[in-house]
């Protein structure tokens, strides 16, 4: 039972050498790029004091997690697909899966924030610096971690509250709820139902600020005078939506319909877009999409 048990091997992506080491190429080269563009992002942030405002207030802590989220699956992953060391504890992949939802959760809920920001300074721009306080913005990234941490503690203590008998495969590169609860040799109804439901509640929640944000915000560029104005109000929105149509996208194909723990193939691909490829595209879609960046970035380069 859970109690005895030692350790898992994670088999996703269980293939001949050759594709392994392409596999560890791919991630590995995927990851260091992740932690430059996001560490550049930052460092880009902090050095310029127009960039001190609510909007990159979030992003410098988007990129944030986006290193840590990162960083909790692709270095491992990239060492099991090279050295063709699978195993992982009992504890490993338990404090695997608390960190993977702690980081995970806290960036759907950073996103409806961020969207949330949009809509204040689209929508309200005269009173957009009074209630987008330095204070209201601390609290709304704490919320956002304080949430993760709540559903990171459900989903590990009910997923480790199960039973796996024997040597345990777990049909992923690293420990996804879905796929551990898919290992269990007991009774995983109730699990799963945990997991659609409080999973689903945060991916429609967050998702539903999202919209009815955006709705507003398009309501509102569609109401402006000038092309100019409808232009400038746009493309202040335009990368976040993109980074938020890319993460809720692939996110709620794995965790908010039912029976999302049995495909496991289909969530290993899957998992890579949310757990490695947005991560590092993000920099690269505020950059290049963000004439406030893009002109930081030119700045800081030129000195």
């Amino acid at each position: 039972n859970h109690t005895t048990m030692s350790e898992f091997v994670l088999v996703g992506f269980k293939s001949q050498p050759g594709s392994q080491l392409l596999l560890s190429v791919l991630f590995s080269t995927m990851y260091v790029v992740t932690v430059v563009g996001n560490v550049c992002m930052i460092l880009i942030i902090r050095r310029d004091s127009n960039l001190h405002t609510p909007m990159y207030f979030f992003l410098e802590n988007l990129s944030t997690l986006d290193i840590c989220y990162s960083s909790v699956i692709t270095p491992r992953a990239t060492l099991a697909f090279l050295l063709g060391r699978r195993n992982i504890s009992y504890n490993g992949c338990a404090s695997q899966m608390f960190f993977f939802s702690l980081f995970g959760t806290t960036e759907a809920f950073l996103l409806a924030v961020m969207a949330y920001d949009r809509f204040t300074a689209v929508c309200n721009p005269l009173l957009y610096q009074v209630i987008m306080s330095k204070r209201l913005c601390v609290l709304m990234v704490m919320g956002s971690y304080l949430s993760g941490c709540i559903n990171c503690t459900i989903q590990t203590g009910f997923t480790f509250s199960l039973s796996f008998c024997g040597p345990t495969e777990i049909n992923h590169f690293f420990c996804d709820v879905a796929a551990v609860i898919h290992a269990s040799c007991s009774n995983t109804f109730v699990n799963e139902l945990v997991m659609l439901a409080v999973c689903g509640s945060i991916i429609v929640g967050t998702a539903l600020v999202v919209f009815v944000s955006y709705g507003y915000i398009i309501i509102t560029i569609i109401q402006m005078p000038s092309a100019e104005s409808r232009h400038k109000a746009f493309s202040t929105c335009s990368s976040h939506m993109m980074t938020i149509c890319l993460f809720f996208g692939t996110v709620f194909f794995m965790y908010a319909q039912p029976g999302a723990t049995s495909s496991p193939n289909k969530s290993n691909t899957i998992s890579i877009f949310y757990t490695i490829v947005i991560p590092m595209l993000n920099p690269f879609i505020y950059t290049l999409r963000n004439k406030e960046v893009k002109g930081s970035l030119k700045k800081q380069f030129k000195r």
